[in-house]
């Protein structure tokens, strides 16, 4: 018998869309697309992280002034509530994800504690 691994993902991603912390991120990014100022800052917030992430890939360090910069949008958007509230979602579905890797890579790990 072969099995298909990619169609139960498929399926697993059709249920994830069904659960309530799928739903409460859905919900929470649609709140802070209507707030035009806060999605604009969360937008500016997202694009500094990852060229900040893409440059300490390329083992380049940071300036003191780019990690000032962020680390006062980052206080700066974490005083929105809309934003608060995406953060709290987000811990939610990563909780669930985290819980979902481990049972998924259990066979895995079992294989190097046998």
């Amino acid at each position: 018998m072969t099995v298909n691994i990619h169609d139960d993902a498929n399926q697993m991603a059709v249920h994830l869309q069904e659960l309530p912390q799928f739903l409460g991120l859905q919900n929470a990014f649609a709140s802070l697309k209507k707030d035009e100022i806060a999605f604009a800052m969360f937008k500016k917030f997202q694009t500094q992280q990852m060229t900040l992430q893409q440059k300490q890939m390329q083992g380049q360090d940071l300036t003191d002034d780019e990690i000032k910069e962020i680390q006062e949008l980052a206080q700066k958007i974490g005083d929105i509530d809309a934003i608060k509230q995406l953060m709290e979602q987000e811990r939610q579905l990563s909780q669930l994800m985290d819980e979902l890797n481990q049972i998924i890579s259990k066979p895995i790990a079992d294989i190097y504690q046998g």
